[in-house]
């Protein structure tokens, strides 16, 4: 069996007959997102680890308070979905995910977005949205490949200036913070969308300057218009 789907209202452990299944590669514990379920497992097993042939596990919508270390040796990992449950730190150990590309960590009560995250090279999706992420660290400059990064709902006051390297950037999501200003060297990211396409830029909710100078100096004159119809609405 390489791919298992465990569900039922009440689930609040994981079998212990799964950590068998040495060569399952998709292991899905979350109830489905159009049910508004919510499973009530608190721990992931320390025997996640024999599962060493995982490469997606979905655990969203648990009531999660803490990721095991074991997590870091499961390194055919591509995607982890950690979303809508009570995590207030993760365990630096996951900075040793290298093929991970997909990581949500939404509706958590995350403060900082660990440094070790920002290590894993292959990462093109990052969303952690709705947590209470006051700064962004220096190193995300690492998350090379990332192409999607949603940060709504946080407490974010600023950006670090390394940001403006993650040059493959074609989404980005950073409404309902407390932005003043963003780092000058912005508008060097060329793949955003800087027309009126909202799925791929979000500001609203910040208190940013219309429309902010030291993003208008150096990037294309689309972004005057984006800023100036943004404070518009």
């Amino acid at each position: 069996k390489k791919k298992l789907k465990i569900s039922g209202r009440e689930l609040a452990s994981v079998p212990a007959q799964v950590f068998g299944l040495d060569q399952l590669q998709v292991l899905e514990m979350s109830p489905e997102r159009e049910s508004c379920l919510r499973y009530r497992m608190e721990l992931l097993p320390r025997e996640i680890s024999h599962l060493r042939n995982l490469t997606c596990l979905y655990v969203d919508s648990n009531n999660l308070k803490k990721i095991p270390a074991e997590i870091g040796t499961l390194r055919h990992l591509e995607r982890l979905t950690l979303s809508n449950n009570s995590l207030s730190s993760l365990p630096p150990e996951m900075g040793a995910l290298q093929r991970l590309h997909s990581l949500h960590l939404a509706n958590n009560s995350l403060t900082e977005l660990p440094a070790p995250l920002c290590q894993l090279g292959s990462l093109t999706f990052l969303d952690v949205s709705d947590n209470k992420i006051g700064t962004i660290p220096s190193s995300i400059r690492h998350l090379e490949k990332l192409e999607t990064l949603l940060l709504l709902f946080n407490s974010l006051e600023s950006l670090p200036e390394d940001v403006c390297l993650l040059r493959n950037l074609r989404t980005l999501w950073l409404g309902n913070n407390h932005l003043r200003s963003l780092p000058a060297r912005f508008g060097e990211l060329v793949n955003l969308d800087w027309g009126y396409n909202y799925c791929s830029c979000n500001f609203e909710g910040n208190p940013l300057e219309s429309p902010p100078p030291e993003v208008c100096s150096g990037g294309p004159e689309e972004i005057r218009d984006y800023f100036l119809s943004f404070r518009r609405t």
